[in-house]
């Protein structure tokens, strides 16, 4: 976006969450996800008080939703540990070793005794209503290009439940996902720009492969960001799922944030205030046509406003652009409306100027002012004008700290404040566990390749050119590359296979994610023992991807092998189809006539081979 991010003094943070390929790690379950429901059961959660006696802000809002939660317990991958009916086992040793091998590649400060800790969630994710989680180390460093990049923190903790269905009053979850044990790595706010974030992050998710007891696939490592500028403030977005995602979401906060401390500078020149009032303005409306606002009124609810005093033009942008208007609506929906109103998008939805003057008569409103209406009965529409007079009153401030949910197309949507301090307190059910230093000795012996030695050796032993090795890294395929080094023998073609063919495919909209490690094993197996070419692996994942078995897909696209006497045939016919051309293009017309050769044999031949009797056709014709 051209943006000067020193200048800006962008700061960037993340906290990875790597789930590991282990048991659960408080009971023996396997920690797969399944499709299975299993047991229901319903639960209400509520806000406990920490050990100094606090409340968490974020847990309060949560409250205020008042919803019912709906566990699914598929016997398969849960058991009464996740239903919170049995006191949890272990920690899963295995889990704790990796979590362990972490802080020793980066050098961090293992603590002496490993103790969980409680940490008040009551969304609905878990069934206790909190999260287990131990620190493991602290004070660690990573070098990125050689930069340092400070790790104050390490933790081992579980994954919350999986989310199925949101209702108005009611979430859906399941439980398969409850328990699998997550490594947390958090950075300092080390970060100084988009880029540099996604480097980080993919030496951290790189680190991880390393250990090869890590889960793979959509879900099994989530980023958190923590973005600011100056003048900001830390702003956390929950959830980043895709590494190339990161700079994008990076450059939208950074927009918003400029966008809020633009209207922070324009209300205090007019001076700006937010009072505390309600207004009733139902009668108003009584003749009103909107059908969102007549309905409700049909249904005894009323139209109750809030008086934004300044605030005319920066609720939405005069080029229509979405301002603080939106972020007005997202903490007003916390309470369970579905949304307000507000004087810069109106007239519209029905609501004609007749209305709209009749609130600003009524609210006392002048030049520069506005105002939010919401339509609900009166004690749920003064709960969702609370929240929008608090968060009007924050916008006289700048940047507020809060949590953000991040979206698939790169912005984010308020979730919470920011959680603090006040909602941990300690795990009375899993005594602390010292660390032992034979196992860390241990352990120190088979730590992880690092990435630069790891992409350089890639160009040694298999060949591969410095591009190659790093994408292979960059994208996340490096340890799943030399697993397949172990079924196939030519390098360049498993590379070629995850840097070439995976993009084309997903750019025709096959989801690669649908191929499983061991299909794509058994595809280059055969290919290694000549079963089909090299051409012919991207038709045979596409019938993979829509669900056909590796079996059922070789006789789909019929890649039976083809001797070179029938490649010859099928040479001439080209050959003959166009000796005009080739007799004007003489061998000039090679390139051009390898594409509709190898297409004419849908991969059952080698391009080589190709290549070599279609030279040796060309040449007998051309004398």
């Amino acid at each position: 976006m051209g943006r000067d991010y020193d200048e800006l003094g962008l700061k960037v943070g993340l906290e990875i969450h790597q789930q590991l390929d282990t048991k659960k790690l408080f009971c023996d379950c396997n920690s797969e996800l399944v499709e299975e429901e299993g047991l229901e059961v319903i639960r209400d959660l509520r806000p406990t008080e920490s050990e100094l006696g606090e409340v968490d802000e974020a847990a309060l809002m949560e409250a205020q939703k008042e919803l019912k939660f709906r566990y699914q317990a598929p016997e398969s991958s849960s058991c009464l540990v996740e239903l919170d009916e049995e006191p949890p086992q272990g920690p899963d040793e295995e889990a704790l070793d990796l979590a362990l091998t972490m802080a020793l590649y980066t050098e961090s400060d293992i603590v002496d005794e490993i103790a969980f800790m409680r940490k008040i969630v009551i969304d609905g994710s878990n069934t206790t209503g909190f999260q287990r989680t131990a620190l493991i180390a602290t004070d660690g460093t990573l070098e990125v290009d050689g930069k340092q990049i400070g790790i104050p923190t390490m933790c081992l903790e579980e994954d919350a439940a999986r989310s199925i269905e949101e209702k108005k009053d009611e979430k859906v979850y399941r439980l398969d996902r409850l328990g699998i044990p997550l490594v947390e790595i958090a950075t300092d706010p080390d970060m100084t720009s988009p880029e540099e974030a996604k480097e980080v992050a993919q030496n951290i998710g790189g680190l991880f492969r390393g250990t090869r007891k890590v889960k793979r696939g959509i879900g099994s490592i989530r980023e958190d960001l923590n973005v600011s500028v100056e003048e900001g403030a830390r702003v956390e977005m929950k959830g980043v799922q895709e590494l190339d995602m990161i700079p994008e979401y990076v450059e939208k906060e950074v927009e918003r944030q400029l966008d809020l401390l633009d209207i922070k500078e324009t209300l205090e020149s007019r001076e700006a205030e937010v009072d505390d009032k309600i207004y009733d303005v139902t009668e108003s409306f009584e003749k009103c046509e909107s059908g969102i606002i007549r309905s409700n009124l049909d249904a005894g609810k009323g139209v109750y406003a809030a008086k934004l005093t300044g605030f005319d033009g920066q609720l939405r942008g005069e080029e229509g652009e979405a301002l603080l208007g939106p972020e007005l609506a997202e903490y007003a929906k916390k309470t369970g409306v579905e949304g307000i109103f507000h004087s810069d998008e109106l007239p519209k939805y029905g609501i004609e100027e007749e209305e709209i003057g009749s609130v600003e008569k009524e609210l006392g409103l002048h030049e520069k002012d506005a105002f939010a209406l919401v339509t609900a009965r009166e004690k749920k529409a003064e709960e969702a004008l609370r929240k929008v007079i608090e968060r009007a009153k924050m916008s006289l401030e700048g940047v507020p700290e809060e949590t953000r949910q991040a979206r698939p197309d790169g912005t984010t949507v308020f979730m919470r404040p920011l959680a603090g301090e006040a909602r941990m307190y300690p795990e009375t059910d899993i005594p602390p566990k010292y660390v032992d230093e034979k196992k860390l000795e241990k352990l120190k012996d088979q730590l992880p390749e690092r990435p630069g030695k790891k992409i350089e050796r890639f160009q040694q032993e298999y060949g591969l050119n410095e591009q190659q090795s790093e994408q292979l890294f960059k994208k996340g395929y490096d340890v799943l590359f030399e697993d397949c080094l172990k079924r196939c023998s030519d390098p360049s073609v498993v590379a070629n296979t995850f840097l070439h063919t995976f993009p084309d495919l997903q750019k025709e909209g096959y989801d690669t994610e649908k191929i499983k490690k061991e299909e794509l094993f058994d595809v280059l197996q055969r290919y290694d023992s000549g079963g089909f070419a090299k051409e012919g692996i991207p038709e045979l994942l596409k019938e993979i991807i829509d669900g056909k078995s590796v079996g059922e897909a070789v006789k789909s696209v019929g890649l039976e092998s083809v001797d070179e006497e029938d490649i010859r045939e099928v040479i001439i016919e080209v050959i003959e189809d166009r000796i005009d051309f080739v007799e004007e293009r003489e061998m000039g017309a090679i390139g051009p006539l390898m594409g509709v050769v190898m297409e004419d044999l849908k991969g059952k031949a080698d391009g080589e081979k190709v290549s070599k009797v279609l030279r040796e056709e060309i040449q007998k014709r051309i004398g």
